[in-house]
């Protein structure tokens, strides 16, 4: 509810990084690099719903789960040109340093 947070992801895959598998990570990735604080809000809302999950996984495009007010191209754009590389920083990361295991879930907070 405060304007003065910030929010970040980290993916920690516990499988094999490969682009099927990975729509949407890449998707909210997209959206932080790509749109607006209420933009990116809207879109992480739907893709970490488990029906778009179902749906993207059965062949629909991130593309669809796009709202009108949202830099589509740009995200379009970013979204086909983002490399698993990143993913597989990210679950470094999340291995190494923050001693996590694959897949395995933790929130990081430095608050005051």
């Amino acid at each position: 509810t405060s304007s003065h947070i910030r929010v970040g992801i980290l993916n920690n895959p516990s499988s094999k990084i490969k682009e099927d598998n990975t729509a949407i990570a890449r998707g909210i990735l997209t959206a932080f690099l790509t749109q607006s604080n209420s933009s990116l809000k809207s879109l992480i809302s739907k893709l970490t719903k488990e029906e778009t999950a179902k749906s993207i996984a059965a062949g629909t495009k991130i593309a669809k789960f796009l709202t009108p007010e949202m830099d589509d191209d740009a995200f379009e754009k970013k979204y086909n040109t983002l490399g698993l590389d990143i993913i597989k920083t990210h679950q470094m990361f999340c291995q190494e340093v923050l001693k996590l295991l694959p897949g395995q879930m933790a929130v990081v907070s430095n608050g005051r």
